[in-house]
């Protein structure tokens, strides 16, 4: 079946030359002759499988690297910002509940408040001051509390934002109105409602005190006494 070379040993016209070691080869007419050679082949390599290759180490490109130095630089300095520091640089002490934007510090503006006969009342006629915004909530015994607190000399007002002054509902207190709702936009203190706020402001028109949820005097008592020194 097979087609041996000129001198029935060599490899046929055509093919190249071959080791002498290979012995006489022989080409079958029909490649269907071959069929046990290529299942005894397959059935080889199915038994020596390649190993897989082991993978290497990860390089990183220099451009990965210096967006990668960027992130940890921009995460350390938000941390550095954020991070709680003591106060030093007189601005007001904020109790439980602080409002989300950061409060002025300095003087408070020069407003005029409104009172019950819609006669204005200038804000530096009233200091040093313990100010109450009850426009979310009368509280009339948080309200209470601290005018008992407030020693002599410390006015204890409670503002409405609005031209209405509301109602006096508690002895000693000085009920005021804020028609243009000025202490709360200054401050960006966000009304909430079950709740009052109160303003701690000494002689000299200077926040020192934001207690953004009025509770027991406990809170607060140190500060308003001071404010009476």
């Amino acid at each position: 079946m097979g087609v041996p070379d000129a001198d029935g040993q060599g490899p046929p016209d055509g093919l190249p030359g071959l080791p002498p070691e290979w012995g006489r080869v022989v080409v079958p007419d029909d490649a269907s002759a071959l069929a046990d050679e290529a299942r005894q082949v397959r059935r080889e390599l199915r038994r020596d499988p390649r190993p897989a290759p082991r993978p290497g180490p990860v390089r990183i490109g220099l451009p990965a690297l210096a967006l990668l130095v960027s992130v940890l630089v921009t995460l350390a300095g938000l941390a550095a910002v954020t991070w709680p520091r003591s106060n030093r640089s007189g601005a007001p002490t904020v109790l439980p509940r602080t409002t989300a934007t950061p409060l002025a510090v300095g003087p408070l503006p020069a407003l005029d408040l409104v009172g019950g006969d819609d006669t204005p009342v200038p804000l530096r006629s009233l200091l040093p001051a313990m100010i109450i915004l009850v426009d979310a909530c009368t509280c009339a015994d948080q309200v209470g509390t601290a005018a008992a607190a407030a020693p002599a000399g410390v006015t204890v007002v409670t503002v409405t934002e609005g031209r209405s002054a509301g109602p006096a509902t508690v002895p000693g207190v000085r009920p005021l109105g804020d028609p243009a709702g000025g202490l709360r936009s200054y401050l960006h203190l966000v009304a909430h409602p079950g709740t009052a706020a109160a303003l701690l402001v000494d002689r000299q028109g200077t926040l020192v005190r934001l207690v953004p949820e009025l509770g027991p005097a406990t809170d607060y008592r140190d500060d308003l006494v001071r404010l009476g020194g």
